[in-house]
């Protein structure tokens, strides 16, 4: 399977994960895959499934969006996935529905298997910036700091 294949495939089971579906990511992933984004550092396929069943435990629901894919024709295995990633996140007493912007860069083996995925998104604004305690400071600093 070619890179670009590989990529398709991961992005449309991306878009479609849920909480039972997370148990097959060893079908897209290496046995020694590494993950990291803003949060963790992981290597393996049980790893990796950890991080998206802890995704499911801790945001109501989760959902990718692939808004773009970028490469996977030349033959180093790379691409990028540009996505958003939408959810609900409890604040007090309410729910409030979330969104994420990122990007994913991906490195596919022969086999079409990921061998490195890292997320780029700014936790600062995609996320601290929205919480009812941080957000105000996040948003004061990020103007004191702008040109």
């Amino acid at each position: 399977m070619d890179a670009a294949q590989a990529l398709a495939r991961l992005a449309d089971y991306f878009e479609t994960m849920t909480p039972e579906s997370v148990g097959r990511i060893g079908d897209y992933y290496a046995p020694d895959a590494r993950f990291k984004d803003p949060f963790n550092d992981v290597r393996g396929v049980p790893a990796i499934r950890q991080v998206f069943h802890h995704m499911f435990g801790q945001v109501g629901q989760p959902r990718f969006i692939v808004t773009e894919r970028i490469g996977g024709e030349g033959g180093d295995g790379s691409a990028v996935l540009l996505w958003q990633f939408h959810f609900t996140a409890r604040f007090g007493l309410r729910e409030r529905p979330q969104s994420i912007h990122g990007a994913s860069h991906l490195r596919f083996d022969g086999a079409g298997l990921v061998v490195l995925h890292r997320d780029y998104w700014d936790a600062a604004e995609e996320l601290y910036a929205k919480l009812p305690v941080l957000g105000p400071l996040m948003r004061a600093l990020s103007r004191k700091l702008a040109a």
